[in-house]
């Protein structure tokens, strides 16, 4: 995150430019504004006539918000209970709420029963009959098993584990075997990047597998003697042991349900072409009726474990789904599963995890923030950071360049791994649905954000996820929530469009992402932005949402040349800070600034300043000026520092850093700066 500015910068007397630099421009249908500027040693020339300014209104944008309706769907947060196999009554997809968020999967595949009996064998019960075992052999292509529905997308789904195993390297065969014989929440642990030592010391988390040569046969298994995820307070654990605790509680949800109700056979068994990890051969089932691959028990797994710890360390939120992400891969590299597998895995974990946060008695408030709390108590200590931005700091910055530490951040390429992210969300599987429809948002799925994104309501949480959802007709999209549709990794970098009018609220005090946060994603659409409350938020996607840009009030930093919009932009308070250095801020429309303060960066031959497609109109407020790092002008250089169709108004004040005397001109279109003295 980029901190608030101390610049340090003093107070200039400032020279007026002459009368006819100070001719009107043309403006809105706002309010007409006179003033006679007040000026210090002036000179020869120069007037002080009164300048009369007409302020445009304000941005109108949509005139609304954008929401995001709970769907009609029966909801998992609402049947998560019934995601069991020991039940009668919970045997159908109607019935079974796991099997039910997968059943976008009977677009590829219908299983040979469309019930939970795998395996599974029930006494009659409560009204509901006795389930017998299914005769599903778990062998692909004989008599009893299920049937291909969309022939083409199941070739891809195995043929692309064919080939990602036989290109395996010996890297990729050792990180799968890890990932396959670790406890799942230790192996997921390492995507804390800088805080991995500090979280493991204070869960007490455990390991016994340690690396081998994959391309090795092993007899027998060898299984984890660890502890998975740590030691909970129950156990005496004073440092972690809530987080624990809080961890544990939200892993309960088991996949076995699904997987006994689709009955699809693992890869390997598919296809012979699919190369196991020699070192996991003996690792493979011997009862193939009930070790059904879809969906990966270990991704989903992995996506609670991970979830759970990014909802207690938001700071490397996107740095942990890209770990589950990056398991789930792992599972498809050992021969275990195949990539319709493990999305499955993540798109059951995802609603379990909703699930236990919103609608599990035991995670109250109280609960979730005292786990919170415990959480960034110790990263905080174990770090020696002072406060939450501090620790934000330190863990996005390397704390070692051996990939083989487990502080070692290979998840620090955020560009790379929100488009590999984006690409295993699907796997580049062919759509089973129809494109271009309105995302759906399944109920209580916005918990998810609940502290990564604390300063936006519900409601707006639910918009997010809305707008940073992938496209409609993907596997596993049509589950009739949007469970499969979400992409949690872009919705922690904020809204993906303004389809609405979106007013945000960043309040210092509070502290955390409540301070200061960065919005980074490609914001499109028609809505508008305001920006309000004393906490600072940052812009640094290539933006074209239109609908404008509102600053009331506390830091609106534009870190990129299109940060703010196709849109006018109207500053009424607070700062308007522009970090870029290397290129014109650009802005499509009208500046409007009636108060606070606009700070940007010069750099050389006009990089930094602020290049307004339409008419600037300066009806007060400040003017500060920095200088991009390496940069720094000489006495007598005049710098653009506004460049508009047209120009109103003055500044009423003018602050530059590092120099003692500057003279400030204000022409038909533009304002510029000169450097006088040191």
């Amino acid at each position: 995150m980029v901190p608030a500015p101390n610049l340090r910068l003093r107070t200039l007397v400032l020279a007026v430019a002459s009368a006819a630099a100070l001719m009107a421009c043309g403006g809105g249908n706002g309010s007409n504004i006179s003033f006679t500027p007040v000026t210090s040693a002036a000179p020869s020339g120069s007037s002080t006539a009164t300048e009369t300014v007409t302020v445009p209104a304000e941005p109108a944008g949509l005139g609304q918000a954008d929401t995001a309706p709970v769907p009609s769907a029966v909801a998992y947060v609402d049947t998560g209970a019934t995601n069991q196999r020991d039940n009668p009554c919970n045997v159908t997809l109607a019935t079974n709420a796991g099997a039910r968020v997968l059943q976008g999967f009977l677009d590829i595949w219908t299983p040979s029963s469309l019930m939970v009996d795998a395996g599974v064998t029930l006494a009659a019960a409560n009204g509901c009959p006795a389930v017998t075992p299914s005769t599903w052999s778990g062998i692909p292509g004989d008599s009893t098993d299920g049937t291909v529905k969309n022939a083409a997308v199941h070739a891809a789904n195995i043929n692309y584990v064919k080939t990602a195993t036989q290109a395996r390297t010996t890297a990729q065969g050792l990180a799968a075997y890890m990932d396959d014989r670790r406890g799942k929440g230790y192996s997921v642990s390492d995507g804390m990047g800088p805080l991995t030592s500090a979280w493991r010391a204070g869960t007490q988390q455990t390991t016994t597998i340690t690396a081998v040569d994959p391309n090795t046969a092993l007899s027998p298994a060898v299984s984890d003697g660890g502890n998975n995820v740590g030691v909970g307070s129950a156990g005496g654990n004073a440092n972690l042991g809530l987080a624990v605790d809080f961890i544990n509680g939200l892993a309960a949800g088991s996949t076995e349900p699904p997987k006994r109700f689709y009955k699809y056979a693992r890869p390997w068994r598919w296809s012979s072409d699919v190369k196991v990890v020699p070192a996991l051969e003996s690792a493979k089932s011997t009862t193939p009726a009930t070790d059904g691959g879809f969906p990966s028990g270990h991704t989903a797994e992995a996506w609670r474990d991970t979830l759970a710890m990014a909802y207690l360390v938001p700071q490397r939120y996107q740095e942990l789904v890209a770990r589950a992400m990056e398991m789930g891969e792992n599972r498809i590299l050992a021969g275990m599963h195949s990539p319709l597998d493990v999305m499955g895995g993540r798109v059951h974990a995802t609603a379990v995890v909703a699930y236990n946060l919103s609608s599990v008695a035991s995670y109250t408030p109280a609960v979730k923030k005292a786990a919170y709390d415990q959480a960034q108590a110790w990263l905080r200590t174990q770090s020696g950071s002072a406060d939450f931005n501090a620790l934000n700091t330190y863990a996005h910055t390397p704390r070692t360049q051996d990939s083989t530490q487990p502080d070692f951040d290979r998840f620090s390429d955020s560009a790379a791994w929100r488009k590999t992210y984006l690409q295993r969300l699907t796997y580049g599987l062919d759509r089973t649905g129809a494109a271009g429809q309105t995302a759906t948002v399944p109920k209580g799925a916005e918990v998810l954000l609940e502290t990564r994104l604390p300063y936006l309501s519900a409601d707006q949480r639910r918009v997010v996820l809305k707008s940073t959802a992938i496209d409609s007709g993907y596997p596993l999209g049509n589950d009739g929530e949007g469970w499969g549709r979400l992409n949690l990794f872009a919705a922690a970098d904020g809204y993906g469009r303004f389809d609405g009018d979106v007013a945000v609220t960043l309040d210092a005090s509070l502290g955390g992402f409540n301070a200061i946060d960065r919005w980074r994603n490609d914001i499109a659409g028609a809505g508008k932005l305001t920006k309000l409350g004393t906490g600072q938020l940052r812009l640094s996607g290539n933006n074209g949402y239109t609908g404008g840009t509102v600053l009331a009030a506390g830091v609106l930093g534009a870190d990129s040349a299109t940060a703010l919009g196709g849109g006018d932009v109207f500053v009424k308070g607070g700062t308007l800070e522009s970090t870029v250095a290397a290129a014109p801020l650009t802005l499509a429309g009208r500046y409007t600034q009636t108060a606070g303060t606009l700070s940007v960066v010069a750099g050389a031959n006009g990089a930094g300043l602020l290049k307004v497609g339409g008419n600037a109109v300066i009806a007060g407020g400040d003017l500060a000026v920095r200088f991009a790092s390496g940069y720094t002008p000489k006495v007598g250089d005049t710098l653009t520092v506004i460049q508009a169709a047209g120009r109103q108004g003055r500044f009423g004040n003018v602050t530059v850093q590092g120099f003692g005397k500057v003279s400030v001109s204000y022409t038909a279109t533009a304002v510029l700066v000169r450097i006088d003295s040191i």
